[in-house]
C-alpha cells in the first residue's frame, strides 16, 4: 500500500489533517505552559482515561450523538496526551502510534491487502475474517487464542470476548438449540443444589460456581441470537433506575416515606412507572 502525497489529498482530507494538527499544537502549548498539564504522567492519566471511556459508553447507550462527538474528542485528547508525554522521553510519538495501527490493520486484513505470499487470501464472511484474525495473532506471538482478552475486563464483557475468541478458533456449539439446552441444564443444576424453598445451609462457594456457570451459558446463548449481554443488562439497569426514581419522587410528593410503605403500596407506583 502506497502513501499519498499532500497534492493527492482531497480538500476534505486536508481539513481533517489540519484539525488534527491544531490539536497537536494545542497539546504542545498546554504541556509547555499549563501547570496541571505539565504535571501529568502516563500513570496519572490512566484513571481519567477509564472515566472518559465509560462516559463515551453512556453516551452511546443513550444514542446521544452530540455527546458521543464530545466524548470521542476527550478520548482523542488523551491519546495525543500519552503520545506527547512519551515523545519527551523518546519512547514513541503520535506518528509511531498511527503507523503502528495502520501496519497492524494491513497485516490483519490479508484478504484486502494480501499476505506477501502472492497467493490470494479468501474471507468472504464475517466468521472467516475473525478466524483469519485469530490465526494471524497466534503467528504474531500470542501463546493462546484467549491471550488477547484483557484480565481487567468486567466479567460479563470478558465472558462474551472469551466465547468470541474460542469461536474464532472453531471451538463452539453448532446450533443455538444446543446452547439453550445447556442453559436449561445449568439452571436445573442450580435449582437442585440451591432450592429457594429449602432453608438448609448453602455452600456459598459451590453456589457461586454454579451460578457463574449459569451466567456463562446465558451469555453464550445471547451471543448466538446476536444480543450483547452487557448492553442488555445496562438497558435493564437504566430502566430500573428510571422506575425506582419515579417511585421515590412520586411517593415523596404524596407525603409518603419509602421505609414506611408496604411493598403493595410501592408496587402501585412501580406499575405506574412501567406505563410511562
Amino acid at each position: 500500500m502506497t502513501t499519498r502525497s499532500l497534492s493527492d489529498l482531497s480538500e476534505s482530507r486536508i481539513q481533517q489533517l489540519l484539525a488534527f494538527d491544531r490539536l497537536l499544537n494545542i497539546m504542545d502549548d498546554l504541556r509547555a505552559q499549563c501547570p496541571w498539564d505539565k504535571k501529568q504522567t502516563i500513570q496519572s492519566l490512566r484513571h481519567l482515561t477509564i472515566e472518559e471511556t465509560y462516559e463515551l459508553s453512556d453516551a452511546i447507550m443513550e444514542n446521544d450523538l452530540p455527546e458521543i462527538k464530545k466524548e470521542l474528542g476527550d478520548i482523542l485528547l488523551h491519546i495525543v496526551f500519552y503520545a506527547k508525554i512519551a515523545s519527551e522521553t523518546n519512547d514513541f510519538e503520535i506518528k509511531d502510534i498511527l503507523h503502528g495501527i495502520c501496519d497492524k490493520l494491513i497485516v490483519r486484513h490479508p484478504h484486502i491487502y494480501g499476505d506477501g505470499s502472492g497467493q490470494p487470501v479468501i474471507a468472504e464472511t464475517e466468521e472467516q475474517v475473525k478466524q483469519n484474525w485469530e490465526q494471524i495473532k497466534l503467528k504474531e506471538g500470542n501463546k493462546s487464542v484467549l491471550g488477547g482478552v484483557p484480565a481487567s475486563l468486567p466479567a460479563l464483557v470478558k465472558a462474551m470476548r472469551i466465547q468470541e475468541k474460542a469461536r474464532g478458533a472453531g471451538f463452539d456449539w453448532e446450533e443455538k438449540q444446543q446452547v439453550w439446552e445447556k442453559v436449561e441444564e445449568e439452571m436445573q443444576e442450580f435449582k437442585e443444589h440451591f432450592n429457594a424453598d429449602d432453608n438448609s445451609v448453602i455452600d456459598q462457594e459451590k453456589a457461586e460456581g454454579e451460578f457463574g456457570d449459569l451466567l456463562f451459558s446465558l451469555v453464550n446463548y445471547a451471543r448466538f441470537i446476536d444480543i450483547n449481554p452487557e448492553t442488555a443488562l445496562e438497558r435493564t439497569n437504566k430502566k430500573f433506575i428510571k422506575r425506582f426514581t419515579y417511585l421515590e419522587t412520586q411517593s415523596r410528593a404524596d407525603g409518603k416515606q419509602l421505609h414506611e410503605m408496604t411493598l403493595a403500596e410501592m408496587d402501585e407506583y412501580w406499575n405506574k412507572a412501567k406505563t410511562l
